[in-house]
């Protein structure tokens, strides 16, 4: 991994549906998108903001950090990270996809993502958490917690919304206690020549069903790679979640 060139790159929108301007919002006197940069660069020096808005890109300059303009036109943030790879020089082995609205993701977060690519045969990282196995059947039922199957190299097999893998001929209410599951983080790392390839697929079957990007990797035959994390991310999707995430900053 030390031969590696890793970029840290953050897609930030300001134009979000459900919380305009969500990347300059405060939290505990700080923005949004200023805590997550500063948490990125606790693992990694090469960190770069990908933006539509001049609001965030001055904003960050302001603070001492990176940032770029790039296209309003971008489907989703993996676009708007290809983007700015390539207008940045394209120079890098790994580009890691750090969401801008996770501000309490840890180093050792970015880290486990990092050396994933220490096996040479990883396309994709990412990173998955074991499942409480004092938690309830219906915590892990629910569907927005993503379960993922993992193979002996800790390479994902599937990403599902439903509970799998499914314990035939066991009481439901009995299944945590009975197999270790893993419950899935949305934050990637790519390979520079497999973010180029996932930026030119369509949509496939199984991503279309689930409504996982993710799958769409996996059915056109892509390693990703699973590291281990033992802390559950905290995202901020609306102005209630940015409530929560100030209470629990005031609890730390």
């Amino acid at each position: 991994m030390a031969t590696l060139r890793f970029i840290a790159i953050i897609p930030a929108r300001y134009a979000s549906t459900r919380f305009p301007g969500k990347p300059l919002a405060m939290l505990g006197g700080k923005t949004v998108i200023q805590r997550v940069y500063e948490q990125v660069s606790k693992a990694i020096d090469n960190v770069l903001v990908a933006t539509d808005d001049e609001r965030i890109l001055n904003h960050v300059t302001d603070f001492g950090g990176k940032a770029m303009m790039t296209s309003s036109q971008h489907r989703s943030g993996t676009d708007r990270c290809r983007e700015a790879y390539l207008l940045n020089g394209g120079n890098e082995d790994i580009i890691i996809n750090v969401q801008g609205d996770e501000p309490f993701i840890l180093p050792e977060q970015i880290e486990a993502l990092m050396m994933c690519f220490d096996d040479e045969t990883t396309d994709i990282a990412t990173l998955v958490k074991s499942f409480d196995q004092q938690c309830c059947y219906e915590e892990l039922e629910n569907p927005n917690s993503v379960k993922v199957v993992l193979n002996s190299n800790m390479n994902a097999m599937y990403f599902s919304r439903s509970v799998i893998p499914h314990q035939r001929g066991i009481d439901k209410t009995l299944w945590p206690g009975k197999h270790q599951y893993f419950t899935h983080l949305g934050i990637y790392a790519y390979r520079a020549e497999a973010l180029e390839r996932i930026t030119g697929m369509g949509p496939s079957a199984l991503e279309l069903a689930e409504s996982l990007e993710q799958l769409r990797w996996l059915e056109n035959g892509m390693t990703i790679k699973a590291g281990i994390t033992n802390h559950s991310s905290i995202g901020i999707d609306t102005p209630q979640d940015l409530m929560r995430a100030e209470q629990f900053l005031n609890q730390q």
